[in-house]
Parts: C-alpha cells; sequence; structure tokens
C-alpha cells in the first residue's frame, strides 16, 4: 500500500459535522484548489480518509467519484450533522484549519 498524499492525510482532522473546502486544504498545502480535488478523486481509502468532508467554496457538493455520486456525498455530510441550505452546505459548517497545521507543509508544492 502507498503512504497517503498529505492532503488526504488533512481528512482526518476535519471534526465530525464539520466540512472544508479544496480552497482551505490548497491553503494548508501551498497548492491549487483544482490539484487538490484531483489528489481527492484519486482517494484509495475512502472509508479511512473521508474525502466526502470537502466542499466548493460556495458550499455546493462537487466531486465525489465513489458510488452514488454526489448524492451519496449529500447523505454521508447529513448523517454526520452537517446542515444544508437548499443544495450547498451552511457555511456555519465550514471547518478552517488553523494555521499552525501548515507547519508539517513548510514551502511543499504538490
Amino acid at each position: 500500500m502507498k503512504s497517503a498524499h498529505p492532503a488526504i492525510k488533512l481528512l482526518k482532522k476535519i471534526p465530525k459535522g464539520r466540512v472544508t473546502t479544496y480552497q482551505e486544504i490548497a491553503r494548508i498545502c501551498k497548492t491549487s484548489p483544482r490539484a487538490i480535488g484531483r489528489i481527492m478523486a484519486d482517494n484509495e481509502h475512502p472509508i479511512e480518509y473521508p474525502c466526502y468532508k470537502v466542499v466548493a467554496s460556495s458550499g455546493e457538493l462537487t466531486g465525489y467519484s465513489a458510488p452514488g455520486g454526489v448524492a451519496a456525498k449529500r447523505k454521508l455530510l447529513q448523517r454526520d450533522g452537517v446542515g444544508f441550505m437548499g443544495s450547498r452546505v451552511d457555511k456555519k459548517y465550514f471547518y478552517r484549519f488553523p494555521l499552525s497545521g501548515a507547519k508539517d507543509f513548510p514551502g511543499q508544492i504538490f
């Protein structure tokens, strides 16, 4: 089994009932949100590393390649206690990593 990408490892730090954004993970990893989306799509262990907790900055549910797609992503988030306003995650459920989390990725570009 190959080692998980550092961005994937951040998924375990998102508290239950919270989500983060591709942009937020990109901020910590010093890369682009699009690159983070590609990394999430390649997640080989979605049970261990819950990529369903990553949403667009607008709160829209985007890019879930596991069986069931975006509808499954919504169900998983609701099961975790994440609230929605229409089709978007309510921003009060957004999680922002502390700046100290960036120390694990000094100057690293993925």
